[in-house]
């Protein structure tokens, strides 16, 4: 379409040139940039271009939000004028040399659960489903009591909800093995030797029912289900010795050799080292994450609500992907979701009230949309588009959000599931928590609506960021 070749020159322009664009790819929904000098991007320019809802820094690319679909032809209509697109992992390759050193850690972190979160939000809704067949209230409308379900069927959605939790080291170290460049296989191989049946189960040993190996007369030794860490470490030191051992085995042997000492060496490590050191700390971990959130009078919903999106406009929000997945493992249910699902309904919220009062048709065109995609569960469009252009409606939002967390945590919420919020999130709390799920989110964006609506936006505003911008 014409009009998208016109954005994407307008776009190429606005970030200083062809010449300035080192490489770029994009996403569901951003174009993603890593570019020579940061002083030629015209943001003001940027932001002002047609169809776009955002643009920043983060993990040192730049990245302009289009939203689903429409990135795809952005993208498409650059390449068409002589820009060669580079993948994603080369734009992440040049993007983990910029930022601090926890920055690149987290990123990296991320890098390795991201790709499985989509099983485990499977297995989350499968939880949910399960929960809602198996409700009193529901069997009774079918004219059945819990005694009435068939045992072949319970251990179908057994197969179902308990896979993913049972095999998720080997999801893990294969990630890890990936991101590291490893060979995959080594990954999966390594991660279910780790949860071996020959080994004493990890869930029989939490509940006495076994007991661990002693090796060496000291060290306790037992299979891994459901361990994150220890995984995760033997895939990072795994994949960087395979490489090592690439590069110093002879050809010949290289088939033989290489796998067989990589298996051999990664688990004596990982069942007498890296497994209890790790394991250990993920213990600490756990309980210090169920202690928090266990605070009374709802203070971890508050501090959780207010402070989650700003987290998320750091970029370093990945780490909570390893919290909530060892919540769902050891306890079954997250209560993390049900909090930050407040979060993010209240920045719909704060942008749909801005989009709401409004006369700027191109503010209101970009602000609506984007608050119906927070509503979905993506943020960035309302936060990075709208919300921290003029900063109060996200303040307010950080309001509402410590509202609805408060909520949430006073009465316990907690998801089956992870990784999907707000609308689509009510998936996970299908059962006694779904009325409650509702109001704690209604709460949140009430809040974080009218406070928008009465104290956090005017036109006045829009034409004070239009002069700061002019000015700089």
């Amino acid at each position: 379409m014409a009009e998208n070749r016109e954005i994407a020159k307008e776009v190429i322009e606005a970030i200083g040139g062809k010449e300035n664009i080192a490489s770029f790819a994009h996403c569901a929904t951003r174009l993603r940039i890593m570019v020579h000098d940061k002083e030629k991007i015209n943001q003001k320019k940027v932001e002002e271009i047609d169809k776009v809802k955002g643009a920043f820094f983060n993990s040192g690319q730049y990245q302009i939000i289009f939203g689903t679909g429409t990135v795809n032809r952005i993208f498409d209509e650059v390449e068409k004028l002589g820009i060669t697109g580079s993948s994603k992992e080369d734009v992440k390759n040049e993007a983990k040399k910029e930022g601090n050193v926890f920055q690149r850690s987290i990123r990296t972190f991320g890098d390795v659960f991201v790709p499985i979160i989509p099983v485990l939000v499977a297995t989350g809704l499968f939880m949910g489903l399960r929960g809602l067949l198996t409700q009193p209230q529901i069997l009774a409308l079918l004219g059945m009591t819990a005694k009435d379900i068939s045992p072949n069927f319970l251990l179908f959605t057994q197969v179902l909800t308990d896979t993913a939790f049972a095999f998720l080291p080997a999801l893990v170290a294969w990630s890890a093995f990936r991101v590291f460049g490893g060979s995959p296989v080594l990954g999966i191989v390594l991660g279910l030797m780790l949860v071996n049946p020959a080994l004493p189960n990890a869930y029989s040993v939490a509940d006495g029912s076994a007991h661990p190996l002693t090796m060496l007369g000291f060290i306790p030794v037992v299979g891994y289900q459901g361990s994150v860490l220890p995984a995760f470490f033997v895939g990072l030191i795994g994949a960087k010795l395979e490489r090592a051992l690439r590069k110093r085995v002879p050809e010949a042997l290289d088939l033989i050799l290489t796998p067989f000492l990589t298996l051999l060496i990664m688990i004596t490590l990982g069942l007498f080292a890296i497994g209890p050191v790790f394991h250990s700390f993920e213990e600490w971990v756990l309980h210090g994450t169920t202690f928090v959130l266990d605070l009374p009078f709802g203070i971890a919903g508050i501090v959780i609500g207010f402070l989650h999106q700003i987290i998320v406009v750091t970029g370093v929000h990945h780490i909570f992907n390893f919290l909530e997945i060892q919540l769902l493992e050891k306890t079954g249910v997250n209560a993390f979701n049900a909090i930050i699902t407040c979060a993010m309904a209240a920045q719909g919220a704060a942008c749909l009230a801005v989009g709401l009062k409004t006369k700027n048709a191109k503010l209101k065109a970009l602000a609506l949309p984007s608050s119906l995609s927070a509503f979905l569960g993506i943020t960035e469009p309302a936060i990075f588009g709208v919300n921290l252009r003029y900063m109060k409606p996200f303040v307010m939002g950080l309001i509402g959000g410590a509202v609805g967390g408060f909520i949430a945590s006073i009465f316990h919420l907690a998801a089956t599931g992870m990784a999907i919020t707000v609308i689509p999130g009510t998936l996970l709390y299908m059962n006694h928590q779904l009325p409650l799920y509702i109001l704690a989110n209604l709460a949140a964006m009430a809040v974080a609506f009218v406070l928008t609506w009465m104290f956090g936006y005017n036109d006045k505003m829009l034409e004070e960021v239009k002069t700061a911008g002019s000015s700089n």
